[in-house]
């Protein structure tokens, strides 16, 4: 899949050792597929459904991301696999460009229910078979391209690290409770230091609202999209139910609504179609800078103190980390900086001698029309001529916002008939008594543009930003070896599969019973094949007996009861 993946986007993959996975590892999907099944068929929306079994997704064992690939191929889609909690710009760009990123860990045994980390439960079984539903398809790609363009703010940067940081500490079985609870504290900390809405914040609650967490249809008896509740076996259960609030989809009203990554949602909304949020989503799109450009949109590129690129309208991108920006009296930005290496492309390619080792310490570049209402891209040659612009001579031009610019003309750069950029030797730039350029400082290449129609976050040119760019390190692929636990799940996987013997399931029974009191999720699983080939042995309702002193504790109450659920073809309310 390497080879369609962006350039920018390929530091993010990883690779699936499958190889890795252990036998938990496979019940544990197992039993929530099972559940997924079973109790989801008459709740979620039939888009989910019908593309569960397109998308050849194995309820049995975890899948090959490479078997997902060709499957998704033939509705134009592709999968990716990336390791863990990835930016949010990338995981967005990811789906704006068809690809569906995948991480692919899988839960611990006792997240089974929810975790806030990606998984590849949450990732295959929740967001992949609702794709083939080609208008939904369509939102996912429309609300990917918004939210790859969004701004964040430098502190949400920082609480995206400390979320990301405890979606490892919590996933990590080796944790401890007080390294989870101080992870906890600094996520706390950072999400009290954002102040305010980014372009970043408000698509990330539109996408938990609606990709993530939404309903459809009937407001008073909605079906369920949201991958969050489609591949979390208690959360499935519980949004339908009384306890959570239900609230029809507005954008106003899912930007306002912050959400909990930690823990089961309280309140939901329902959409009326996928239609509906297409239509929706797209005009949210037309408020951003990506699209709306303006004194705003640079405001929104400082604020974020992270790389990206401004572009004017006459076609010239500035690619770098903005610091600065002088405004007019009516607040306009009439002059904007950058600091440390910059570059300049057009149409997303990097000008010739105009990358990152000629604009190393920066760049400045102002912005509007002259004092006497002359616009600079509009200008021919002869046009520039009669203003004094010409290739080896002198020039000086005043700019509506009181910039003064003289030097010697050494270059100008068209597009498309388009002015530019005008490199200028012995050039000083003031502004009143301020020097914004000096003549000692080099060659001054001013950028021409009357208006910045566009700024997004992240470089025009990519590749000839960085050059080439490492894909992230691997985790530790190898196998490792199986705990006692694991090798009686094999076994028991063996028994289903391969030839069920009454000899060997006794004996494991034995060995359970010895090492392991607490095991639920086994016991569940030899239940299931006791029903299938002794459904009145003693040995069943004697593990049924386990079970039902295990279900007095809360934490194994329901996962109990839910899988016996399944194996009986209990339908009811789902718990």
């Amino acid at each position: 899949m390497n080879q369609t993946i962006p350039s920018h986007l390929r530091q993010f993959v990883a690779e699936q050792h499958y190889h890795s996975y252990t036998p938990i590892d496979h019940a544990v999907w197992r039993y929530v597929m099972r559940q997924i099944h079973h109790f989801l068929e008459d709740t979620a929306h039939e888009a989910f459904t019908e593309g569960l079994k397109a998308s050849g997704i194995n309820i049995h064992e975890i899948p090959k991301v490479s078997d997902m690939n060709r499957h998704l191929a033939k509705i134009g889609w592709g999968a990716a696999i990336v390791d863990g909690l990835i930016p949010g710009t990338a995981f967005f760009d990811f789906q704006a460009h068809g690809i569906l990123p995948i991480a692919t860990d899988i839960r611990q045994k006792s997240n089974i229910e929810y975790t806030p980390a990606p998984d590849i439960l949450h990732e295959a079984a929740g967001h992949a078979p609702i794709l083939f539903d080609e208008t939904y398809s369509r939102f996912v790609k429309i609300i990917g391209n918004i939210g790859a363009n969004a701004f964040a703010t430098e502190e949400e940067h920082e609480a995206f690290e400390a979320t990301r940081h405890l979606s490892i500490v919590m996933e990590d079985p080796c944790s401890t409770e007080k390294e989870i609870k101080d992870a906890k504290q600094v996520l706390i900390e950072k999400q009290e230091a954002v102040s305010g809405l980014s372009e970043a914040e408000q698509i990330s609650r539109i996408f938990w609202w609606t990709v993530e967490f939404g309903l459809i249809g009937d407001f008073h008896q909605p079906k369920i999209f949201g991958a969050g509740l489609l591949s979390s076996v208690g959360e499935s259960k519980h949004c339908l139910s009384s306890e959570v609030n239900k609230r029809p989809f507005s954008i106003e009203d899912a930007i306002h609504t912050s959400y909990d990554v930690t823990s089961m949602q309280t309140q939901l909304f329902v959409c009326e179609s996928f239609e509906q949020l297409i239509e929706e989503v797209e005009k949210f799109g037309e408020t951003m800078a990506f699209r709306k450009g303006g004194t705003e949109a640079i405001d929104k590129a400082i604020h974020s103190n992270q790389l990206a690129h401004i572009e004017y309208n006459s076609g010239l991108q500035v690619t770098g980390i903005f610091r600065e920006v002088i405004k007019n009296e009516h607040g306009e930005a009439i002059y904007v900086k950058t600091v440390g290496p910059t570059s300049l492309s057009i149409q997303n390619e990097q000008l010739d001698h105009h990358g990152t080792d000629h604009h190393a310490d920066g760049f400045g570049a102002p912005i509007g029309i002259l004092q006497d209402g002359t616009i600079l891209e509009n200008q021919t040659e002869a046009d520039l001529r009669k203003l004094g612009i010409e290739m080896n001579k002198m020039m000086q031009i005043t700019f509506d916002g009181g910039m003064e610019v003289s030097g010697h003309v050494t270059n100008l750069v068209f597009h498309h008939h388009h002015l530019v950029l005008i490199s200028i030797e012995e050039c000083m730039v003031t502004l009143g008594e301020h020097v914004l350029f000096h003549p000692s400082w080099g060659t001054y290449d001013l950028a021409v543009g009357s208006e910045i129609v566009s700024a997004r976050p992240h470089a025009a040119d990519y590749d000839a930003f960085f050059g080439d760019t490492p894909l992230i390190e691997e985790k530790d692929g190898r196998s490792h070896d199986l705990t006692p636990l694991d090798s009686l799940f094999r076994e028991v996987r063996e028994l289903r599969e391969v030839a069920f013997s009454r000899d060997l399931i006794h004996s494991i029974v034995g060995r359970l019973k010895d090492d392991f009191p607490e095991e639920w999720l086994l016991r569940l699983e030899i239940i299931e094949l006791l029903q299938i080939h002794e459904p009145g042995s003693q040995l069943k309702e004697e593990l049924l007996k386990d079970l039902y002193a295990l279900s007095k504790q809360d934490r194994f109450a329901r996962l109990i009861q839910n899988g016996l659920d399944v194996i009986y073809g209990r339908k009811g309310v789902m718990v």
